[in-house]
């Protein structure tokens, strides 16, 4: 099924999960779209079986907390987290025997970005230090390191040959994974007419295109190629603040986000024309969402973890 507008007009709430007591920080999909990860304030990591569509185990990281999560390349047996409380090291942690496989020590700060390569064993972290770090899942010694002189955060290219930063929330620097110590080898300056914080970055599957997250009420999506805006998206309710995760369609040919009063927004990247407004009937705001990649259904949380399938026909 080709992912169009008039599917996405068609999406509901299939399964609405209450596993968490607090907020959802982060999903995550398998590459294979067969399992899905959540992490939350309450310390809790809980994996989905996306085809039976239900919770199937729960961890806990009750003494370092867990915040941003990541499936590694190509596993969907072990993930890398950030924490939120005792000290911003990353951990490697098998899901099968709840152990921890390494530790990634070097941060000074809260790490505000995580992203693998699509390619192979390695993954950057960003964090209020100022800096991002460049890892190899089998060493626990930073591979590389960039200051790029501002808060970041960051994202692979889909081919894992480049990576992007968002500086201090007014430009996005692009870095050759070859030879990033030498600094970016392009550069682009994006102002939002309203004062907001860059919250994430992403770039589309296609690699043309990088989606920039906000704490306002606008994200927006760049070519990645020249810098230019493509769209500049609002008109979503985010009043207080949040920081509300956006994500490309794999098509990437749409844009979503959740909002404070629990709906999904949808646009077109193409028109640049929002194309459906979805009710989620969440009970807070939609902290995080994801398009699964294999499959037609994606995953949106509060602190209830919701799963979409589209309807169509109706």
């Amino acid at each position: 099924m080709k992912i169009t507008d008039s599917v996405l007009r068609s999406f509901r709430v299939a399964r609405t999960f209450r596993a968490n007591s607090q907020k959802v920080n982060c999903v995550d999909y398998s590459s294979n779209g067969e399992s899905a990860i959540s992490s939350s304030d309450d310390d809790s990591i809980v994996l989905y079986d996306c085809q039976e569509g239900k919770p199937i185990r729960t961890l806990y990281s009750k003494k370092y907390g867990v915040d941003l999560i990541r499936y590694t390349h190509g596993d969907a047996n072990t993930v890398v987290y950030s924490s939120n409380k005792l000290d911003d090291t990353i951990r490697y942690l098998s899901l099968t025997d709840n152990k921890y496989i390494r530790y990634f020590p070097g941060h000074t700060d809260r790490v505000v970005a995580l992203s693998m390569s699509p390619v192979d064993d390695t993954f950057i972290s960003g964090s209020l230090d100022m800096t991002i770090r460049l890892w190899d899942l089998r060493s626990p010694n930073c591979q590389g390191l960039t200051n790029p002189l501002g808060k970041p955060v960051c994202s692979y290219d889909p081919e894992g040959l480049i990576f992007a930063a968002g500086v201090d929330s007014e430009a996005i620097k692009l870095y050759d994974l070859r030879s990033f110590d030498k600094g970016p080898f392009a550069s682009f300056e994006t102002l939002f007419s309203r004062v907001c914080e860059w919250t994430g970055l992403k770039f589309s599957r296609d690699g043309k295109q990088i989606l920039i997250s906000t704490n306002g009420g606008a994200i927006r999506i760049l070519d990645a190629f020249n810098g230019s805006v493509l769209h500049t998206f609002s008109g979503y309710n985010n009043s207080k603040g949040i920081s509300l995760e956006a994500c490309f369609t794999p098509d990437s040919d749409f844009v979503m986000i959740g909002s404070e009063d629990g709906r999904v927004h949808v646009w077109s990247t193409e028109s640049g024309m929002k194309i459906a407004v979805l009710d989620g009937k969440h009970s807070g705001p939609i902290n995080t969402l994801q398009f699964n990649p294999k499959y037609m259904t994606f995953a949106s949380a509060c602190s209830n973890m919701a799963f979409w399938l589209p309807c169509v026909g109706d």
